[in-house]
């Protein structure tokens, strides 16, 4: 470190880089170090150097991480990294710009529009996209093409959120019937609730490690803000696909195992973070993750009793949700059968399939006098 930085000063004016600093800047007293560690003794020579740190002499000084929580406070006092510029994932805007930089590495066909290929892709990094452009010129490779098509960047979506397709994997003929009424379950819940993301496809062919099937949603625009109202619909639609196999097997499966996970944090964090029930009152009974310069475990801050309330109210909304996806899928129990075996039969269903069934979903019913 000394080395480092007398190097720096030779060459001044210069700048001095410094990538994962967790690395090296780990909070001291934890994990078991001592005084004399070779990490804490590197540490200590970094807050020696960055104490007699003078500007005049030229130098600029960098460091990256992406775990600032756990950063020794010294670091961060005023005077060393005192300036922390949060280096966040992209919003639309940035990826479609990040995207038009990694697209100039290969040749485009004239049906791709990079701007709907940012709108499919949130919450991706930088990375994430570069890995994408590679995906998709991998996959117009191998079908001997001469420019990557917007059909290549789809399937590269596809791979990249739900993983490899996995062919080999045979499903008996009951379990495939599952399958099929589980992501039409999902689908037509999303279409029938208000808000939610639009449905680009659903497959019935096993992707990944786990997944049998797969419903894919795609939002018209980044969300940063969700009412109560939109968090319970979100539920509704990931508990569609249990729905679907009650009121159509009157039994239930383990294929919505990762849907019951994601609908529980929804819920606990409704309750917990976001001050939803009306019966625990405006309150934060869990904290947010800890901060630049906080690194104490949080701890639960309320009594047993209320502990039960949280739970009470979790299980309720959730139940509230699930009821409201089996009561629509229990009306259009025909429709859901009807499309579950033109699903079986072609295995995946696009876009134009889907706006059909939006156009069943919308009609009006006729009611019979009594």
């Amino acid at each position: 470190m000394r080395d480092l930085f007398e190097q720096a000063r030779q060459k001044a004016p210069a700048i001095i880089f410094i990538d994962e600093l967790d690395a090296l800047g780990r909070a001291r007293g934890t994990g078991g170090y001592g005084g004399h560690d070779e990490k804490e003794q590197t540490l200590n020579q970094l807050l020696v150097e960055l104490d007699g740190f003078d500007p005049s002499t030229g130098l600029v000084l960098l460091a990256a991480t992406n775990r600032p929580e756990i950063l020794d406070p010294a670091l961060l006092r005023a005077g060393r990294f005192d300036r922390v510029v949060l280096v966040d994932r992209p919003d639309r805007k940035g990826r479609l710009q990040i995207l038009q930089v990694h697209a100039k590495k290969v040749k485009l066909a004239p049906d791709v529009d990079l701007e709907k290929i940012a709108a499919s892709t949130p919450g991706f990094s930088g990375a994430d996209l570069a890995n994408l452009i590679n995906e998709a010129a991998l996959l117009a490779t191998r079908r001997g093409a001469e420019a990557v098509a917007q059909a290549d960047f789809n399937e590269a979506i596809e791979r990249l959120i739900a993983g490899l397709e996995k062919r080999n994997r045979v499903l008996s003929e009951h379990e495939r019937r599952v399958v099929a009424h589980h992501e039409l379950g999902h689908a037509l819940v999303a279409m029938a609730l208000p808000g939610s993301d639009p449905v680009h496809k659903i497959s019935i062919i096993p992707r990944g490690v786990a997944a049998l099937g797969y419903t894919l949603q795609r939002p018209t625009e980044d969300r940063f803000l969700m009412t109560r109202e939109e968090l319970e619909n979100k539920m509704a639609v990931l508990l569609g696909g249990r729905a679907a196999e009650e009121a159509m097997f009157h039994h239930l499966s383990t294929g919505a195992a990762n849907d019951l996970a994601k609908v529980t944090e929804i819920a606990r964090s409704m309750v917990m973070r976001y001050g939803m029930v009306k019966d625990l009152g405006h309150v934060a009974y869990e904290n947010e993750p800890a901060g630049f310069l906080n690194n104490n475990i949080t701890q639960k801050q309320f009594s047993e009793e209320t502990a039960r309330e949280i739970d009470i109210a979790v299980r309720d909304i959730v139940k509230d949700s699930y009821d409201k996806a089996l009561g629509i899928l229990s009306r259009e129990k025909a429709l859901l059968e009807r499309w579950a075996q033109r699903l079986l039969e072609k295995e995946s269903l696009g876009e134009s399939e889907l706006d059909e069934l939006r156009g069943e979903l919308g009609k009006p019913r006729r009611v019979a006098a009594v």
